[in-house]
């Protein structure tokens, strides 16, 4: 508005007021689409009051319209219908409250309810958010089942006592909450929530019974998908019955056709899994036993053998290889010790023969010098040198003359 106030300055409540309504009144008609949750006709009034609220948010908005009006739909609708208004925005001053003044009101139809959740559904479709991908598999035995229903309900009802008839030990956090009508949204988003806070529990189911199109839209509603998308418990949705397909479906990890299929798909059956557990037992015990005997047989077919019976027999027959081995290798012992005497003895005497101590023995002596030297010719000794003459059993001296 492009005003200057202050603290010694401000403007009067009115005057702002005033001011509001006047930006207010240069606004247009505008097509509004909401649901009725308050709905006044009191006789003989010539104006109708109602409550136009988001169904997806807590925002709500006052409309009024004159008798002619609403009554040309008061047949179709009534406290909880859709409806899209054509009205224009309007200031009340004295209280300074927003209203819409509805000039005309049409309800939503079924056929164009499901157009718009099919569009919905695709654009929630593209983003990945029913992907098979991103479904959490559901525990086999979950300790503690979050639960999501209406107060004392059919399917509060279906859901427990089918649970604890398969499992009695099961036990289920519930949390009742609107499940049709102005404020099922907001209060099943809360419930989920808080149940997917909880740690201990193991998955969440969200049941209701049957009803219209009209009566299982929050659960295609847009702001439930994505709560139910973000959580990291896994969910399952039990909505209506078989043909019924709110959106809800699509995000959940599991779907079940009803809520007493829930309960089926949730929890297993006691007395299955004992069966299971018995069959299993008798299953490994036959395998077992069958194992043993194949083992006994194998067993009783390797003692049948003779090496078995009478393992000394082994022994014996290679005692006598081995005396028989014995024998042969003295003998190829001695043969070698007395061909290597031989050869030894016939060494020896022609190392005896060719020794200069033969020759000695055969009557020769080896001539010496002082020096040692052995003298081999005439002329290396000078007349009048002593030599030492070796012979066989020793030396004497000569002189040559």
């Amino acid at each position: 508005m492009g005003l200057t106030t202050s603290a010694e300055a401000p403007l009067p409540v009115g005057e702002v007021s005033r001011m509001i309504g006047g930006w207010i009144d240069r606004l247009g008609a505008i097509w509004v689409e909401g649901q009725i949750t308050q709905l006044s006709r009191r006789p003989g009034a010539g104006v109708v009051f109602l409550t136009l609220r988001d169904p997806s948010y807590d925002i709500s908005i006052g409309v009024t319209c004159y008798r002619q009006v609403f009554d040309a739909v008061a047949d179709v609708v009534s406290e909880g219908a859709r409806v899209v208004v054509h009205a224009k925005p309007e200031w009340y001053a004295p209280r300074g409250q927003l209203s819409l003044r509805a000039v005309e009101i049409k309800p939503v139809g079924i056929g164009e309810l499901l157009a718009r959740l099919e569009q919905l559904k695709r654009g929630l479709a593209a983003e990945g958010l029913f992907a098979l991908d991103r479904k959490k598999p559901l525990p086999f035995l979950p300790g503690l089942i979050g639960l999501v229903c209406g107060r004392a309900s059919a399917a509060e009802r279906d859901v427990l006592e089918n649970a604890r008839r398969r499992w009695p030990a099961v036990r289920f956090e519930v949390r009742n909450v609107p499940v049709q009508g102005v404020k099922a949204v907001p209060q099943v988003i809360a419930a989920v929530r808080e149940l997917d806070a909880h740690e201990d529990v193991d998955v969440i189911v969200v049941a209701r019974g049957g009803g219209s199109v009209e009566d299982l839209l929050p659960f295609s509603d847009e702001q439930l998908i994505r709560a139910v998308a973000a959580c990291r418990t896994p969910v399952v949705s039990a909505i209506g019955h078989e043909p019924d397909s709110p959106l809800l479906d699509l995000v959940a990890d599991l779907r079940a056709s009803t809520p007493t299929d829930a309960a089926k798909k949730v929890v297993p059956d006691v007395g299955e899994e004992l069966d299971r557990v018995r069959g299993l037992r008798d299953r490994a015990l036959r395998t077992v036993r069958g194992l043993l005997d194949r083992e006994e047989r194998g067993l009783a077919h390797a003692l049948a053998r003779p090496v078995m019976e009478h393992p000394q027999r082994m022994v014996e027959v290679r005692e006598d290889e081995l005396d028989a081995l014995l024998a042969r290798s003295r003998r190829v012992l001695g043969h070698l010790l007395d061909r290597a005497d031989s050869e030894l003895a016939h060494t020896r005497a022609r190392v005896r023969a060719l020794s200069p101590a033969a020759t000695l023995e055969r009557g020769y002596a080896v001539l010496q010098r002082a020096d040692g030297a052995v003298v081999r010719a005439a002329d290396e000794v000078a007349e009048g040198e002593e030599l030492r003459a070796r012979v066989a059993d020793g030396t004497f001296t000569v002189r040559r003359v």
